[in-house]
């Protein structure tokens, strides 16, 4: 969908979809450097982290594995529930396995920091987390990223796989929700 279909609904475009593409291309070989020698095992946190995770392990130059989970800690409002629940599990064993959680944003880290304490008692050999967006403002806890895309404020984002009451994913770029459409 392009940004005129939409325009009245954003307040600002902050990526382009060229400036989204150059930047995973930059993790995609940030992360291959780091893995090898090694077989990853990515886990897409679905529904928000498709379009990053299908980018990502395209860039790559090395064989990975893939597998999705789902977790729900918003429904259908802007701001987290704060309670987890898992909506889709992993079909693949973690046991020994290298673990890279690809997520789309950040907010709180409530969930994610949840989802990572889950996946770190099934017993890998190591878990890391990609994200495509972080809001460092909106942190309720600590927790540590190894790959971040973009630092963004504390602004209702959609687009590249991030929505509002599940519209707005398939933009081709990230921009922020006026107001007036989540008010």
């Amino acid at each position: 969908m392009e940004a005129s279909h939409v325009e009245s609904d954003l307040t600002n475009i902050l990526y382009t979809k060229e400036e989204i593409q150059a930047r995973v291309a930059e993790l995609a070989a940030e992360i291959e450097k780091d893995y090898e020698g090694r077989d990853v095992l990515v886990v897409g946190v679905l529904k928000g982290a498709v379009m990053i995770m299908a980018d990502l392990v395209r860039a790559m130059n090395k064989h990975v594995s893939m597998d999705w989970m789902a977790v729900s800690s918003y429904g259908s409002g802007t701001k987290s529930s704060g309670v987890v629940r898992i909506l889709k599990d992993l079909d693949t064993d973690l046991m020994g396995k290298h673990v890279l959680i690809v997520e789309d944003i950040i907010d709180s880290g409530l969930t994610l920091s949840w989802l990572k304490t889950n996946l770190e008692s099934r017993g890998p050999a190591s878990v890391e987390i990609c994200t495509l967006l972080r809001k460092p403002d909106a942190a309720k806890v600590q927790i540590d990223v190894k790959y971040v895309g973009y630092e963004i404020p504390t602004e209702f984002v959609v687009g590249y796989g991030l929505d509002y009451d599940e519209k707005y994913r398939n933009l081709d770029f990230i921009g922020t929700l006026a107001p007036h459409v989540y008010s």
